[in-house]
C-alpha cells in the first residue's frame, strides 16, 4: 500500500523557502509514501464559475483537479502575505472545492504548514488555509502544525532538507497525514 500526498505551495517565487520546504518533504517522505509537488499553480486562472463548465474548464485547472483526484491527502505550504494566505493557494482550494460537496478535497486529510520571515512562521496564514480547506470539505488535521519563523535568516545558508529540526517536524506531519489517509488508500 502506498499513500499519495499532493503538495501545493502558496509561493510562486523561484527561491521560495516554502517551495524548499516542500522539496524537503518530497526528499524525506518515508517508505510507502509519495509526496508529489504540484507544478503549475501559477497557470490556474482565478476561480470563476462561468468557466467551470465541463467543456470550458481551463487545462491548468483540469490538471490540478486530476492530480488532486489521485491524491490520498494534501500538504499545503503557506507563507504569510499581509497576515493571510497567498491568493494562489486560496485559488487552488477554490478550484478543488468544486463541484460543491464532491470536490477533490472532500473528505481527504489536509495539513497546512509553512515558513515565513516573521517571528511566528506564518501561523495566521496557515490558520486561514485550514479554515478555507475545511469549509471546502477537507478533513483538516487541526492539531498538525509546523510553522517555522525567521525563514530568511534560518534558510540563508541551509536548505530545509538539510535542517535536522525541520526534517523531524516534516516527518511527523507526513506520518500524521499518512495515518489519516492510509485507510482510504487501502
Amino acid at each position: 500500500m502506498s499513500v499519495r500526498i499532493l503538495a501545493l505551495v502558496g509561493s510562486l517565487r523561484a527561491g521560495s523557502h516554502n517551495r524548499q520546504l516542500a522539496e524537503a518533504a518530497v526528499k524525506h517522505a518515508p517508505e510507502g509514501v509519495e509526496v508529489e509537488l504540484f507544478e503549475g499553480l501559477a497557470d490556474v486562472p482565478f476561480y470563476n464559475e462561468d468557466i467551470d463548465v465541463e467543456a470550458t474548464v481551463p487545462d491548468a485547472a483540469v490538471r490540478l483537479r486530476a492530480a488532486a483526484g489521485q491524491a490520498d491527502a494534501f500538504l499545503l505550504f503557506s507563507p504569510e502575505y499581509n497576515g493571510t494566505m497567498p491568493a494562489v493557494l486560496k485559488n487552488a482550494i477554490d478550484w478543488l472545492s468544486r463541484p460543491y460537496g464532491a470536490g477533490a478535497l472532500s473528505g481527504k486529510p489536509v495539513a497546512a504548514i509553512g515558513t515565513a520571515f516573521g517571528q511566528y512562521g506564518g501561523v495566521w496564514a496557515q490558520d486561514d488555509v485550514r479554515k478555507s480547506a475545511g469549509i471546502a470539505g477537507a478533513a483538516v488535521l487541526e492539531d498538525v502544525k509546523l510553522s517555522i519563523p525567521g525563514s530568511v535568516t534560518r534558510f540563508a545558508d541551509t536548505h530545509p532538507a538539510d535542517d535536522e529540526e525541520v526534517v523531524t517536524g516534516l516527518t511527523e506531519v507526513i506520518q500524521s497525514l499518512t495515518a489519516q489517509a492510509a485507510p482510504a488508500a487501502a
